[in-house]
């Protein structure tokens, strides 16, 4: 009698996140799937077929192939700076803008803030970054 197989942990895991409307991924999302050394391993073969992007030490985004050069891009709506945000709500981390966007906000400025820059309220040790821009933090 024929048995179907089992789906593997890369197929679960896939299937785990187009089911899910999150961005921003991280191994946690996973434990209850198989070990932390399984789940790492899964996560890195999205990432090297380009189903997701890595972020920082254990975020991921979903990804998206660029229309300009073919190479996975984050999906997240808004850019680096968005995704930067995205990732601190995902973590846990209160946040506010930087001095500079709260300005310009205000209309005490009219220079558009570009970088992503934020004023943490919690500690946040991890660097956020992905092609060459990273999230800094005002003091």
């Amino acid at each position: 009698m024929f048995r179907p197989s089992s789906p593997t942990l890369l197929q679960r895991v896939r299937a785990r996140i187009v089911k899910s409307k999150r961005q921003i991924f991280l191994p946690a999302d996973f434990a209850d799937l198989s070990g932390r050394v399984q789940v790492y391993r899964a996560l890195k073969q999205l990432v090297d077929a380009g189903e997701l992007v890595r972020v920082g030490s254990g975020l991921y985004a979903r990804a998206r192939l660029s229309s300009l050069t073919g190479e996975p891009v984050p999906a997240v709506p808004g850019g680096f700076k968005y995704l930067a945000r995205a990732a601190l709500d995902r973590l846990g981390v209160r946040w506010e803008p930087g001095s500079r966007e709260l300005a310009f906000s205000e209309g005490r400025t009219n220079q558009i803030p570009v970088n992503a820059v934020v004023r943490l309220r919690d500690r946040c040790r991890r660097r956020i970054a992905w092609g060459g821009m990273e999230l800094r933090v005002e003091h």
